[in-house]
């Protein structure tokens, strides 16, 4: 007589519920907060992630060891906070700067954009509104090409932006302005 067929044991995941051979087909944030159930519960289902997560160990480490350094006796060294992105990038912090450039449109018809205000803690719309009555024309936050906002003034006041901004906001130093002219970075001071 043929034997009796026995049960397959099925492991499934503590985390979302699926035999753990599906979880990576289930949803992509789901299967992130999976894997570390199963590198402990079924290393032998996904042999890749027990290599990554001793390679992101490694890193861990690698990184630590970076970090500290010794300096000259003191223990009570500030850490610089380096950010980083998925894929190891490191993200640069945006330069104490203000850009004011002169774009014409129409032959006639000039606007005035200044970027970087919000790095200062100056709030864009607030900026605008004094930046209009000041100068009794249009002034307008709009997102710029970098997808990082920026006021568009109407009509050319490059001529007197300089003293309107280190007067309003006197926490600006008018070493950190500058002006965009042919394409070149200048000074206003």
């Amino acid at each position: 007589m043929a034997e009796k067929p026995q049960p397959v044991h099925v492991l499934y995941c503590g985390n979302c519920g699926l035999p753990a051979e599906y979880c990576e087909f289930g949803s992509g944030s789901e299967f992130e907060k999976c894997k570390p159930w199963l590198i402990q519960n079924a290393p032998d289902l996904y042999p890749d992630l027990v290599k990554d997560s001793n390679l992101n160990e490694a890193d861990k480490v690698s990184d630590q060891l970076q970090s500290t350094s010794i300096s000259e006796g003191s223990s009570t060294s500030k850490k610089e906070e380096v950010k980083r992105l998925p894929g190891g990038k490191i993200k640069k912090k945006d330069k104490q700067e203000i850009i004011i450039e002169k774009v014409t449109r129409n032959r006639r018809k000039s606007i005035t954009t200044i970027k970087g205000l919000e790095i200062f803690g100056v709030k864009l719309s607030d900026a605008s509104k004094k930046l209009g009555k000041k100068f009794a024309t249009g002034a307008s936050v709009v997102k710029g090409p970098t997808e990082k906002e920026q006021i568009d003034v109407q009509g050319d006041i490059s001529y007197d932006i300089v003293d309107f901004i280190t007067e309003t906001w006197p926490d600006i130093p008018e070493s950190a302005i500058f002006f965009i002219e042919d394409g070149k970075k200048v000074p206003a001071a």
